[in-house]
């Protein structure tokens, strides 16, 4: 009986993990769909394929082999930083190059996955206590979007509906993890998600439409829009976005083991590549999309207190099964944005508390101080402003509106300036 129990706990763990990711999951092939001219049928299978994918993904990266898996409490799904590189590829040269493009990403960052990890003595605590600052805050602005309903462009953006149930989950989840202990604490983000949903659905705001069209089984298949083409210009374009995802990678890796109390070592990180390498070789062929590990879910793994692989080993399998079955796939779709977005805002801040943690532990002289200063400013102030670059060629927008990116590469240099490689001085006495 307790042993029932104890699978019981750890699958809604797992299924809270799931929750956390799947707007995120979701964006992306909606985004690229949409763009591509995908009729409904086409959207549904996408959709379903990649949430497969992403369980595919999560399950390379979390089970440790001799070349792949980081073995971290981490989810992978699809970074938005792809998103305006596939639509451009889709639309200009057609999706088989889109696909070539990704698989030539996925080849890329396996192969230079060992070098990429030797980049680990530039990450001093400075730098990975600011890089995860800004994982955190500079996704604040998605939560608030998500807040707002979505779309930033719609005429409803902002209603006040959206609002209430973004803040009452938001405050649902704060409540639970200050007032309850044990269990309920742990899955506070869980139980704060489904009672704004029931909350939406009291209000009107959830419709059942879509599950009811979706279908009841469905595998994904190689090449189901196209086989793969290769381009330079666009395998170009993918590396640049891959490597752009890498650093966001190293920033996240580096999270989870100050919350999990694991040290990183270069094989860890290049087994952590190699995963991503891999899936996203896998999504080309599949015809769905290169992944990488998602920032959201450190906030729950800090939330939760729960830091075992456990849960995301169901966490994997639960993304495996909806993307099989769409019908059941739909049901987790009738979150509304807004109450997900409350959820992220309390993620995120854990995320960003846990890098102002870190730095607490550095030494604050005036050189520290610029090195945070700086980063985390430039960081921020590109997730505020992204059009800023609007009139610089597309792939240099790539790399400078991403702030993470930005944010990382200044924290970086400044400390090589500043400090240099071999210092190691930057923790308080």
């Amino acid at each position: 009986m307790a042993k029932q129990q104890a699978v019981i706990k750890t699958a809604i763990l797992g299924l809270q993990h799931l929750l956390a990711m799947y707007s995120g999951d979701i964006l992306v092939p909606l985004l690229v769909g949409g763009a591509l001219g995908f009729n409904a049928k086409q959207m549904t299978y996408l959709i379903s394929a990649d949430i497969f994918m992403c369980g595919i993904a999560t399950l390379l990266q979390i089970k440790r082999t001799p070349w792949t898996g980081i073995g971290l409490p981490v989810v992978l799904g699809c970074a938005v930083e792809y998103v305006a590189p596939l639509q451009h590829i889709g639309k200009t040269l057609g999706p088989g190059y889109m696909y070539g493009g990704i698989i030539a990403a996925g080849i890329f960052i396996f192969l230079i996955s060992g070098i990429f990890a030797k980049l680990r003595r530039f990450f001093p605590t400075i730098v990975t206590g600011s890089l995860i600052t800004l994982v955190g805050f500079t996704l604040i602005p998605v939560a608030f979007q998500n807040i707002g309903g979505g779309d930033n462009s719609a005429k409803n953006f902002g209603d006040p509906t959206n609002l209430f149930l973004g803040l009452i989950t938001a405050l649902i989840i704060i409540c639970l993890n200050i007032w309850t202990h044990g269990f309920i604490q742990q899955i506070a983000v869980l139980l704060g998600i489904i009672i704004g949903t029931i909350i939406a659905v009291i209000l009107g705001q959830v419709g059942f439409a879509s599950v009811s069209a979706a279908q009841w089984f469905q595998i994904p298949r190689l090449f189901y829009f196209s086989a793969p083409h290769f381009e330079w210009s666009s395998i170009a374009t993918m590396i640049l976005a891959a490597l752009t995802c890498m650093i966001e990678s190293t920033g996240v890796y580096y999270a989870l083991s100050e919350v999990v109390h694991e040290d990183l070592n270069e094989r860890d990180l290049a087994d952590g590549y190699r995963s991503e390498g891999l899936a996203a070789i896998l999504g080309g062929l599949f015809n769905t999309f290169p992944y990488s590990t998602f920032s959201q879910n450190v906030g729950i793994v800090q939330l939760s207190g729960i830091k075992t692989l456990n849960p995301v080993y169901y966490s994997a399998v639960f993304l495996i099964i909806l993307g099989m079955i769409p019908k059941v796939g739909a049901i987790a779709n009738l979150i509304p944005t807004a109450v997900l977005g409350g959820a992220m805002l309390v993620m995120f801040g854990m995320v960003g508390a846990q890098g102002i943690k870190m730095l607490a532990n550095v030494e604050m002289n005036t050189r520290n101080l610029l090195i945070i200063a700086v980063s985390v400013g430039l960081g921020l102030g590109v997730t505020a402003q992204p059009h800023l670059f609007q009139f610089l060629p597309a792939s240099v927008q790539t790399i400078l509106s991403n702030g993470m990116v930005i944010g990382s590469m200044t924290a970086v240099i400044m400390n090589l300036l500043l400090n240099g490689v071999n210092n190691n001085k930057d923790n308080k006495e």
